[in-house]
């Protein structure tokens, strides 16, 4: 099983640019062409939130249309620059599995060889995110059902200290309480994110905790303190997610930077 996942398109609507400078439209068609040419082609796409910079309706109809030539099935879920509800009315014919229930958007996919548990991290208005007491009782009792079963489980919001202050900052509220939860159940294999806009792994709880890049902008590296935070054009990217088998080397994760860094020399 091959899985791309992308993360943080911030996706405007054609000719509106990310904070007047970044064509974040043009980025995310790049990224549609990298997943197309990718080969073998991959079993689904894992979009990881901050789907649309505002939430906006243009925004939604943008990115649609661009997902539209996917031939593969793609699940998201929100990040804080996300609006559920709206992300419902524009996907939900599309996207059948995100719940219309008028709440969080939680979901678990049971068609492939990966179970994959969705967490809702959103708390509208805020930059933080939390997978809340419901929330974790749910994955507490979605996980038990399959415990053989390797399972994935996406959320937006990082659960780990990266280390980067100003990110910290931001990050996932009761993360340890959502930690006691996935350490019950060693049939997770890695827990995905995004929100950080880069790739950053840490060992959490009994399993890989990961973090995506950014299709578009990526925020710098920095352990200094003092720092405001800082982003620019570093490449963008996606993740690359390989199942082979628990028998045959288990799941490996690669970055892939999305654009032509030729010449292609043999080997």
């Amino acid at each position: 099983m091959l899985i791309i996942q992308i993360s943080d398109m911030h996706v405007k609507a054609p000719g509106e640019l990310y904070k007047d400078k970044v064509d974040t439209h043009a980025f995310m068609e790049r990224a549609v062409e990298h997943i197309l040419a990718f080969e073998p082609s991959p079993d689904i796409v894992l979009a990881s939130g901050d789907l649309a910079d505002l939430g906006g309706q243009r925004e939604y109809e943008a990115l649609k249309a661009l997902l539209a030539r996917l031939d593969m099935p793609v699940y998201m879920i929100p990040g804080n620059h996300d609006n559920r509800e709206r992300m419902v009315e524009i996907f939900g014919d599309s996207h059948a599995y995100l719940p219309r229930n008028g709440g969080l958007l939680n979901y678990t996919i049971e068609d492939h060889p990966l179970r994959i548990i969705a967490l809702d991290s959103l708390i509208d208005g805020e930059v933080c995110g939390i997978v809340d007491a419901d929330q974790r009782e749910w994955l507490d009792a979605e996980l038990s059902k399959a415990p053989d079963r390797p399972t994935i489980v996406m959320l937006h919001h990082p659960p780990v200290h990266t280390g980067v202050p100003w990110l910290d900052t931001f990050g996932l509220r009761e993360a340890n309480e959502l930690g006691e939860v996935i350490g019950r159940h060693p049939q997770i294999l890695r827990v995905l994110s995004g929100h950080d806009h880069r790739p950053i792994q840490s060992l959490w709880h009994g399993t890989l905790a990961i973090t995506a890049p950014s299709t578009a902008h990526q925020f710098f590296l920095t352990f200094d303190p003092k720092s405001p935070g800082h982003w620019g054009m570093e490449p963008p990217a996606c993740l690359v997610h390989k199942w082979f088998g628990a028998d045959n080397g288990g799941l490996i994760t690669h970055t892939s930077y999305i654009g032509d860094y030729g010449p292609h020399e043999d080997f």
